[in-house]
């Protein structure tokens, strides 16, 4: 009997109509959260990104207040864009879409946008407080991860949890996010990484595997538990366009307890995860938290 399949596209359904319901009632008290994309060049990929986030704002009723610049613009240009849009009070969150030109820093530009308003949560204020466990902000993509895992009602606490992959993107946000001391985390979690040695040896313990590797086929059937839990973060595009993730599915899935796919897991939480922070933004701003 195959895995059964977390429907990342059915939970983020759910989601995004308890978000829209919020903004809802924020917008009866007279507060509309809206998201800033500040989007550098004509890279193809992000302006499909940064228009599917759009779009996700506007159907749940929130603004969206995208900045276009052109792919030639400076870096001092940039940080001034983000002040203004630091300083527009209509503005709940902002995120700088990457990657952004080579000649740009990305560090710089992503550390100008104000703490409050840092709703990708890759700020150093926010990073440092997910680390002393008072996160407002978490970055979408792990936070959407931690509400797949709790939605699908996979017991997480006091679970071995194994990551494949430390980036600040994914990883190491997610180990903060899964050793919190609360119902949906309290787990004991290994962070594997490029030097890890033996990594099956980590894996075939683990109650729940998360991949987010960057690399087709890091995990294998072999190298999983019978009845674990496996979250395919990774999205890789095959030469016909056919997207896959990290994880061997065809293989994994008649071993697992339960999988994500690729499409459809953990990718429409990502963005669903940036509307609620935009949405919680909004509430701190006006002191409705």
């Amino acid at each position: 009997m195959g895995a059964r399949i977390i429907d990342g596209k059915a939970i983020a359904a759910a989601q995004r109509e308890r978000i829209a319901a919020e903004v809802a009632a924020l917008a009866v008290q007279g507060v509309v959260p809206g998201l800033a994309a500040v989007l550098v060049g004509d890279d193809p990929a992000s302006h499909v990104y940064v228009g599917s986030k759009e779009r996700a704002c506007e159907k749940a009723g929130m603004r969206s207040l995208g900045a276009r610049l052109p792919a030639e613009t400076t870096q001092d240009a940039l940080h001034a864009e983000i002040d203004r849009l630091n300083a527009d009070a209509a503005v709940s969150g902002i995120i700088v879409q990457m990657p952004l030109p080579q000649h740009l820093d990305e560090r710089a530009a992503q550390e100008r946008v104000a703490p409050a308003k840092d709703v990708d949560g890759l700020g150093p204020v926010a990073a440092g407080r997910l680390l002393r466990g008072d996160p407002l902000f978490a970055p979408a993509t792990p936070l959407g991860c931690q509400v797949l895992l709790r939605e699908a009602g996979v017991a997480v606490s006091g679970a071995d949890v194994v990551i494949i992959g430390r980036s600040q993107l994914v990883g190491r946000p997610l180990a903060m996010l899964l050793t919190a001391k609360q119902d949906d985390a309290n787990a004991t979690v290994t962070l594997c990484h490029t030097a890890t040695r033996d990594l099956a040896s980590h894996t075939r313990r683990a109650d729940v595997v998360v991949v987010a590797a960057g690399r087709p086929h890091t995990l294998t059937a072999a190298m999983v538990k019978p009845g674990a839990t496996v979250i395919d973060v990774g999205i890789n595009r095959a030469e016909d366009g056919t997207l896959f993730g990290d994880v061997d599915f065809a293989e994994v899935v008649e071993v697992a307890g339960a999988i994500t796919p690729v499409p459809g897991g953990v990718g429409p939480m990502t963005v669903t995860m940036l509307l609620h922070n935009t949405v919680l933004a909004a509430r701190h701003q006006h002191g409705l938290a």
